[in-house]
């Protein structure tokens, strides 16, 4: 895969997941087409050498695996994980507001939302909804409006003087989105709107709605930005950009060697269910493809956690340390956190800076400022939990957290190239 091939792909990528389940969707799609063979947790499971699995849970969440050639208990595992699910705002259960003729709906903030860009922004919704089919079956579906359906309009300045100065935004009342107009006797609930899209989109009939997980999301497509194209703005590129390296290093690689990729749902509120890296997930995975040779399979094994880094900011370059300020498109950063709260050591490290330099590839450095608090990824909860040796890396971005991001068209490309031949290394160590 070339660069640009990349990129534009990338975008397809990003555009196709407006949600976890969606991006799992478009994950296993891209799986079973390169021949890897979806198993059931329900299910015995039988696994073949040279063989590509995956097995999906809540359909938010994803392990896909390559077996290799030899005893995965003394080959080792070449891990890569990320997270499917982004900051946003969610659809509360019972949403409906009627205000002055305008319908709108209530919604919760999920996760660490940068709240002030969602404003003046054309928002669409997506997610998954769970029915009662006509046959009386109990079914879960996707939709995705793929339209702009809602605005959350800012308050003129007129009447808020102080708004540049001193504005505060209150989650209960000053973000429900405004989604039409009805008249006073209007009683359409939005579960009238949701069976309508199910049957619109899936061709299924409705006989109730019974519940949904949905997500307001910005309704601008990913594009290039800059006068030559150097950097690529999205939505959740934190972290559907790691989800999408690690897939196609998984399918890059040449399956010689034992080689995952994980991508976790609920990392953004601490990781805490069933399908989230503090959860069981990836451990029973490798419970049943290791077996009795799991400790051993551990101890030959390295995970490479990757989640995007917090680029210097050319107007609030105070905010980095001084020494390590990460540039976008000037390679993936190491994260490095003396106090846990990323897993790299000196040796995960290495090992990522020797293929990185063996392919001729930038790569920096960042450490987060001595008297700021810092954030914390995946790396450190499966560390905990599996005890393999484990590296945090990212793509710097600006905007970590707003509707919008940015990075830059450079770093994402390297990354691949290097976890690609980390997957399929001989000797990790």
């Amino acid at each position: 895969m070339e660069h640009a091939e990349f990129n534009k792909d990338l975008l397809k990528f990003l555009n196709t997941s407006p949600t976890p389940w969606h991006a799992v969707d478009t994950m296993k799609q891209r799986l079973s087409a390169a021949g890897f063979q979806e198993l059931d947790e329900r299910e015995d499971w039988s696994l073949a050498k040279n063989q590509g699995y995956f097995v999906i849970r809540n359909g938010s969440s994803i392990v896909a695996f390559r077996t290799g050639s030899k005893d995965v208990a003394t080959s080792g595992i070449r891990m890569v994980g990320a997270h499917t699910d982004s900051p946003c705002l969610k659809v509360k259960p019972t949403p409906e507001l009627r205000r002055k003729g305008f319908f709108q709906l209530g919604v919760e903030v999920y996760g660490g939302v940068l709240l002030n860009p969602w404003f003046d922004r054309d928002l669409s919704l997506a997610g998954r909804v769970t029915v009662l089919d006509e046959d009386g079956k109990v079914r879960d579906t996707l939709v995705d409006f793929r339209k702009p359906i809602a605005f959350i309009p800012s308050l003129a300045i007129h009447l808020d003087r102080e708004a540049n100065s001193n504005r505060t935004v209150n989650p209960q009342t000053d973000l429900p989105p405004v989604v039409m107009q009805v008249p006073e006797s209007d009683t359409t609930s939005f579960v009238d709107i949701l069976s309508q899209q199910v049957r619109t989109e899936s061709g299924l009939s409705v006989r109730k709605v019974l519940g949904y997980e949905l997500s307001f999301y910005d309704a601008r497509e990913a594009s290039f930005v800059g006068l030559r194209d150097d950097f690529i703005a999205s939505a959740r590129l934190d972290n559907l950009l790691s989800c999408y390296i690690g897939l196609q290093s998984l399918l890059k690689a040449s399956g010689d060697e034992a080689a995952l990729l994980v991508c976790n749902d609920h990392e953004e509120v601490g990781s805490m269910s069933a399908e989230g890296a503090q959860g069981p997930f990836l451990t029973a995975v490798l419970d049943r493809w290791a077996g009795s040779g799991k400790a051993r399979a551990i101890a030959r094994s390295m995970m490479v956690s990757a989640d995007n880094a917090h680029g210097i900011h050319p107007n609030y370059m105070d905010k980095h340390d001084e020494n390590h300020g990460p540039i976008l498109n000037q390679g993936p950063v190491i994260k490095v956190n003396h106090n846990q709260r990323y897993a790299t050591n000196s040796r995960s490290a290495a090992v990522y800076r020797h293929i990185s330099d063996e392919l001729g590839l930038p790569h920096q450095t960042f450490v987060v400022r001595s008297d700021m608090g810092c954030g914390s990824t995946i790396g450190p909860l499966t560390a905990g939990n599996l005890g393999v040796t484990t590296l945090d890396i990212g793509v710097p971005q600006f905007g970590m957290h707003s509707i919008r991001e940015l990075i830059g068209t450079e770093d994402g490309f390297t990354l691949f190239r290097v976890l690609t031949e980390f997957m399929q290394r001989e000797q990790i160590f």
